[in-house]
């Protein structure tokens, strides 16, 4: 059985693992060499998600069954959509799933668990970024309520050792 939890300071070791591990998994391609171990040493290090736990306008969800993690969800409490400024909204920022655990639905909770939570804290959107090149996800995103608002490009110079052509973010928002 799958199980979901509110993950504290005493995962980010954890999180740092999980996440470099699903990292490879799904998103090498998108870098020149060596692109990807500066972006996962950069994004993932303990400290960094220490401090983001530590952040009460953080929250890490831990996907776990049977003991074995297999993703997570990191949704920012109280965020600010361009576009959209002076609505209450919350954001996706990460979702992470083991390539196995794809496919169980899991994804759909993890969706879900940030939809209630929206609703319990009062917001009116829920917003999210994608890259335009995953087609697979925009559609997940598509059938889960979001369409897309926006677009974006990831800035030069910090991802200059990513390949040209995944540069290219959408945004994605429903209401709540």
């Amino acid at each position: 059985m799958i199980s979901l939890y509110r993950a504290t300071v005493a995962d980010a070791e954890l999180i740092s693992i999980l996440a470099k591990d699903i990292y490879k998994e799904h998103y090498l391609h998108l870098w020149h060499a060596e692109g990807a171990v500066w972006y996962m040493n950069t994004a993932y290090e303990p400290d960094k998600i220490e401090n983001e736990l530590i952040d009460t306008n953080t929250e890490y969800i831990l996907a776990t069954e049977n003991g074995k993690s297999l993703g997570y969800l990191k949704i920012v409490l109280n965020a600010v959509l361009a576009t959209e400024e002076k609505s209450k909204a919350i954001e996706v920022e990460r979702i992470y799933l083991r390539q196995a655990a794809m496919g169980k639905g899991l994804g759909r909770t993890l969706m879900e668990y940030a939809l209630e939570k929206a609703r319990a804290l009062k917001k009116e959107i829920i917003f999210l970024k994608a890259m335009d090149t995953s087609a697979e996800a925009i559609t997940f995103y598509r059938k889960a309520g979001y369409s897309i608002c926006g677009s974006l490009q990831l800035p030069l110079p910090k991802y200059s050792r990513m390949k040209k052509k995944f540069r290219g973010m959408v945004i994605l928002k429903r209401s709540v």
